[in-house]
């Protein structure tokens, strides 16, 4: 897998147009960059409670699910990686107070576990869990990398 490319020029380029210019990358890289599906998913992201975190992951699962109707397969990925880093903020705002991981001297700060982030966190983790098993996806994912690398 190639580096993924930040040096791309994300503020003018429309990724719906460009497929050809999206990087998979890994884990996260570049959700909050991708344009329009950045603005098209960001603004129904939310895991402060349980409640909002199974309204977001639905809401973000049915954009999944639009994206595939239409055979987008970047707008799949951004969606996977708005479910993914639902559950990775969630827990990491279930682990340490504030979500911050280290202190000004970049020790790690204690844990104290918060149910109400964790149950979030497991919300998303059901959905990303069903994403990453979709063969869909996965097919499609492996067909963009052979493409455009």
């Amino acid at each position: 897998m190639k580096p993924f490319n930040y040096q791309q020029d994300f503020k003018h380029l429309d990724f719906r147009q460009h497929p050809d210019r999206y990087q998979v990358g890994r884990g996260e890289q570049g959700v909050l960059m991708v344009e329009p599906y950045k603005s098209e998913i960001l603004p129904h992201w939310r895991f402060r409670t349980p409640s909002l975190a199974r309204e977001s992951a639905d809401k973000i699962m049915r954009l999944f699910e639009d994206y595939r109707q239409a055979d987008d397969f970047v707008g799949m990925d951004m969606a996977r990686k708005f479910i993914q880093m639902g559950y990775t903020r969630a827990r990491r705002y279930a682990n340490h107070k504030g979500g911050r991981k280290y202190d000004a001297q970049h020790r790690e700060l204690a844990r104290e576990i918060n149910q109400e982030k964790a149950q979030a966190a497991a919300i998303f983790k059901q959905c990303w869990d069903k994403l990453r098993a979709d063969e869909d996806y996965l097919a499609r994912k492996k067909a963009h990398q052979q493409k455009y690398g």
